[in-house]
């Protein structure tokens, strides 16, 4: 019986050393993390990439909402007011209602225009947005006087606006949350700008307007 048991064990040993039932299971559990790497690192990259696409076209739809904004006046010229500026802030936080642009980013609308000097000047700015972002390129004031500023926007990109005209430029700053990769790539801000001239002819001598009823005014500070 003793020798009987130690053939048993020696046929089920040759078969186990011959075995590759096994093989793809292990092969799978090897590649499996990689595997998962790839495609969170996939679904990252295109959820990544659409925020961008995105956060791009609010600022555009802004620029151009808020260069079309005005009030007739009778016997005078088309004036931007408060209730003007809020409406295209409530747009653009509709266009981007699921990304919670309230909470999640800061939105700065910046009247330029050309000051007494012939200098680029930041009449006017408005935010939207209760996130922890500031312009990068000048708060309301800058460049009241003199020529320091030539234009507005990143380098090679900057725009500058004609005496008599206004240009709408626009900073939006997203604050921009990985749906499965923080640890990863982390929460980087999305910074986009956009600009377009005024359609046409505004009252830029009296900035903003805030006829009664009063609207709320979205101040920076």
């Amino acid at each position: 019986h003793l020798s009987q048991i130690r053939g048993k064990l020696r046929m089920t040993a040759t078969r186990l050393r011959q075995s590759q039932a096994g093989v793809a299971m292990i092969e799978f559990a090897y590649t499996a993390p990689f595997l998962i790497l790839l495609l969170g690192g996939g679904v990252e990259l295109a959820n990544y990439s659409i925020a961008h696409m995105r956060i791009s076209q609010v600022a555009v739809s802004l620029a151009d909402n808020a260069s079309r904004a005005k009030q007739g006046v009778i016997s005078g010229v088309p004036r931007m007011r408060e209730v003007d500026v809020n409406e295209a802030f409530h747009a653009a936080g509709l266009q981007g209602v699921d990304l919670d642009l309230q909470s999640n980013a800061r939105l700065i609308l910046s009247s330029i225009e050309v000051n007494a000097q012939g200098g680029q000047w930041i009449h006017w700015q408005r935010c939207f947005g209760n996130a922890n972002f500031e312009s990068t390129f000048g708060e309301q004031g800058d460049g009241a006087s003199g020529t320091t500023i030539a234009g507005i926007g990143p380098a090679g990109r900057q725009v500058a606006a004609e005496p008599g005209f206004a240009v709408m430029f626009v900073e939006v700053v997203y604050n921009y949350q990985p749906i499965m990769m923080e640890r990863v790539i982390g929460r980087q801000p999305i910074r986009k700008t956009a600009a377009m001239l005024v359609r046409d002819q505004r009252d830029l001598a009296a900035g903003i307007a805030n006829p009664a009823p009063a609207a709320p005014i979205n101040s920076c500070a």
